[in-house]
């Protein structure tokens, strides 16, 4: 079972059966479905998903994300469908090209309702998603519910409602220093339950500027909950692993007790094998990561190496589906062999494009789906938890959650630790820390 891929986000997805679709008529008083809006007509609800998938750069980096909607379409479906009628999936594959991902946009906007489960790192202009004109030829912009968002003209949309909200403040975004938001959760952890010293390297992606932004932001929020800093590495993603001897180095000679990685989970692979090539007791270290390296492929290539590793995640863990329905359908309808950390936030995707749908039409009825309906709808939803799968965000304010969970590999497999009962999130408003820096100057 595969589980995330990559940077920044840092990144999010669920549904139970009991709270899918509202029958056709609920809240219409027996209105019959008609046409209302690009990409909804009587019979289908088109929406469109756009992740990178083919490249020669990372192929199938986000393959989990059009996975997951396409499982969700499915799922909403064999319940019923959506305001009555049918969900229909478009997937564009944007290439890791801004001239593929723009294209894709231009494309969902002239022939879908919405795009769900958007994880396009060089997503980069956003003017075409925001003048997308309607049915009615007013430019009121597609929603785009995302699952990665690396570029601030996209975290900062005015249509953009990510499942997992930037870190970056948008009301700062051109202030210097700028605003950002982390979580000191799992550091406070640590320094309860295993050392209160701890300082230590930080090893971040430098391949895209908004990446190594994303990645200090993760850095700077653990030195504000305590950690003192040993050095701070910006790696390419496609670095050997002889790039990480330095930082390793530089870790024996401070007595590094701590280090994190915000790169993607291959780069904490080569970080840990160096560490063991240099003989660096794998005990007297802190491993600390995010979802970036809740992969099972971090398992597989990293073997023995990388035991004991933490892994903060923000979404239930995935050995946990019989604890929460909506991630054991998640599971079941994309198939135990597609299920990764990025598809798992896709999917949560679909469930806020769900909640919005259902809400429009208890209001509206089935004729009430218009995008500027869904905007106003999204823009409204402040305590979204995915069924319980999420720890609960503020959508509408674009905050991320306080809420985490803390996992380790343990004996090859991930393994929850904190909170330690099942199905549960720590949720702690201490956990959200705000970190002015000009980190874009940086």
């Amino acid at each position: 079972m595969r589980t995330s891929r990559l940077v920044t986000i840092g990144l999010v997805v669920s549904i139970i059966i009991g709270a899918l679709a509202l029958p056709a008529a609920a809240g219409s008083g027996g209105e019959k479905p008609q046409d209302t809006e690009v990409g909804v007509t009587a019979d289908e609800i088109r929406i469109a998903v756009i992740a990178d998938d083919e490249n020669q750069l990372a192929p199938g980096l986000f393959a989990g994300s059009p996975v997951a909607v396409e499982a969700f379409a499915k799922y909403i479906n064999k319940q019923g469908g959506l305001a009555g009628r049918q969900v229909v999936v478009d997937v564009i594959d944007s290439h890791l090209s801004p001239d593929d991902a723009r294209n894709a946009v231009i494309t969902a906007c002239a022939e879908d309702f919405a795009i769900v489960g958007t994880a396009a790192l060089f997503l980069n202009n956003m003017d075409d998603a925001i003048s997308c004109v309607d049915k009615a030829g007013a430019a009121t912009g597609i929603p785009d519910i995302a699952i990665v968002t690396t570029e601030v003209v996209q975290q900062c949309s005015p249509v953009t409602f990510g499942i997992n909200p930037p870190q970056l403040d948008c009301s700062t975004k051109d202030a210097t220093p700028q605003t950002f938001r982390a979580n000191q959760g799992p550091v406070k952890y640590y320094q309860r339950e295993i050392e209160k010293d701890l300082h230590g390297a930080f090893v971040y992606g430098n391949d895209l500027k908004s990446g190594a932004v994303g990645g200090l932001t993760l850095a700077r929020g653990a030195q504000a909950g305590g950690v003192a800093n040993d050095g701070e590495s910006g790696i390419s993603a496609r670095a050997p692993q002889s790039a990480y001897t330095p930082v390793v180095q530089q870790m024996k000679d401070a007595g590094s007790n701590y280090a994190l990685n915000t790169g993607p989970f291959n780069s904490l692979v080569s970080l840990r094998k160096e560490a063991k090539l240099q003989g660096l007791d794998p005990e007297s270290v802190v491993w600390d990561c995010f979802s970036n390296c809740y992969d099972e492929r971090l398992i597989e290539q990293g073997g023995a190496d990388v035991e004991d590793q933490y892994v903060t995640i923000s979404h239930l863990p995935f050995n946990e589906r019989e604890d929460n329905k909506a991630l054991a359908n998640y599971i079941k309808f994309a198939g135990e062999e597609n299920v990764d950390g990025f598809g798992a936030y896709a999917w949560l995707a679909g469930l806020l494009f769900r909640d919005a749908v259902n809400a429009i039409v208890e209001r509206d009825g089935v004729n009430g789906l218009t995008r500027s309906a869904l905007l106003a709808e999204l823009g409204d939803t402040h305590e979204f938890d995915g069924d319980g799968m999420w720890g609960t965000t503020d959508i509408g304010n674009h905050t991320p959650t306080a809420c985490f969970v803390l996992t380790q590999v343990q004996d090859g497999e991930f393994v929850r630790v904190h909170p330690k009962k099942a199905g549960t999130f720590d949720c702690k408003k201490s956990n959200s820390i705000e970190i002015s820096e000009d980190l874009f100057g940086e």
